[in-house]
């Protein structure tokens, strides 16, 4: 049977040169780098070599980097220790945000920003930021449609609104998160370039170990940290810190940068023939999403009358493995708080599957995958 892995959102397998990179510092140096041993002073060394290398992508400080168990403690901590600073300030998230960023907000005062059918963010909608928002937190690239968010234009908004509360003489601070978890195979995640005071990347996604992510929080900002212990990384986030993580996600986000404008080009061009097969077997299946700025990786798609669990099943029996929403949702019963924020009703949403391109995906997988649901379907 054939076996073609569609998912790659959800998970992505480590790279073999990752792999090689980090297995030292699981068996020969495996110590503990805050050990004042001259071996342990190497493998502090290593972790601070990492962490420069992994800063240099994201065009920071290696100082500003927190690294976390992946990226939905990379979020919390963003989210939950900005307003633990501002109690009874507010919030504002965009209506598609992962849960890991939705569900921390709601735990204080939240606001959301609306989307358009397709996914983009209302750009208008951030005129009139109110004067008691700390926070603000749209991500770079949407894990379900794909849509790519003009985090540039929204970070130039905030900027003017940072100006006028300060000739108001409002010094209450206006920061910026982005949750880049599926950004770095495909946009560039320079922190600067951007515009952003923090930024949430997850190694889980980019070929990277899985449990290791990292938050980019400008010297600037301000933190509660949300564990408490040894004082590590400068107090923000205590426990050990472990190299091989460190080394893994440097690895892999080198791996990201040099293999990106040939990946882009790639799967470009299999997106194209995917959502063009899915057109062929039948005109009333919709994509949703973006037609530009969009994830060359995405293709997320509405099967009218059908039942996407009972489509994931049948897919699975041919050896086809899709999602119908973000994995972290996998578990709900409620249809995808995204696909409804684009405007679609719960039976629609209950009809739609993601499929997700990957490094191993070929035109071939996509061939099989166009034929066994021309079968299902009919």
């Amino acid at each position: 049977m054939n076996r073609v892995y569609l998912d790659y959102a959800s998970a992505t397998p480590v790279d073999k040169r990752v792999l090689r990179a980090m297995e030292p510092y699981f068996t020969d140096d495996f110590y503990n780098p805050l050990a004042v041993y001259s071996l342990a002073r190497q493998a502090k060394q290593d972790l601070a070599a990492a962490k420069k290398v992994i800063a240099a992508h994201l065009g920071v400080t290696h100082a500003e980097l927190i690294m976390t168990s992946g990226g939905s403690e990379a979020n919390n901590l963003a989210i939950r220790g900005v307003m633990y600073k501002f109690p009874g300030k507010t919030v504002l998230v965009s209506s598609i945000e992962h849960e890991s960023v939705i569900k921390p907000a709601e735990r204080y005062k939240a606001e959301f920003i609306g989307v358009d059918k397709r996914g983009m963010i209302k750009l208008d909608q951030l005129d009139n930021v109110g004067d008691d928002v700390v926070l603000v937190s749209v991500m770079l690239a949407n894990n379900e449609v794909g849509a790519v968010q003009p985090i540039s234009k929204i970070a130039e908004k905030l900027r003017e609104l940072r100006r006028d509360r300060q000739k108001r003489k409002i010094d209450l601070p206006l920061y910026f998160h982005t949750d880049a978890a599926q950004a770095p195979l495909y946009l560039d995640v320079n922190a600067h370039r951007l515009g952003v005071d923090f930024m949430s990347l997850n190694g889980g996604k980019i070929y990277g170990p899985k449990q290791t992510g990292v938050l980019f929080a400008a010297k600037h900002t301000v933190l509660e940290p949300q564990i408490l212990g040894g004082g590590q990384q400068r107090g923000m986030r205590s426990g050990s810190e472990s190299t091989a993580q460190a080394v893994g996600l440097a690895k892999a986000l080198d791996l990201a940068s040099a293999s990106r404008a040939k990946e882009i080009k790639r799967l470009s061009e299999i997106q194209k023939y995917f959502i063009g097969g899915l057109m062929k077997i039948d005109k009333n299946i919709t994509i949703n999403g973006p037609d530009k700025n969009r994830l060359p990786s995405n293709v997320h798609a509405t099967f009218p009358g059908a039942d996407n669990e009972r489509l994931l099943f049948q897919l699975d029996e041919a050896g086809i493995m899709a999602a119908s929403g973000s994995a972290c949702g996998a578990a709900s019963v409620e249809p995808s708080h995204v696909l409804r924020a684009l405007g679609l009703s719960d039976t629609e949403a209950r009809s739609s599957l993601r499929f997700s391109l990957g490094r191993e995906t070929t035109k071939a997988d996509i061939e099989y995958t166009l034929q066994t649901l021309d079968k299902i379907l009919a």
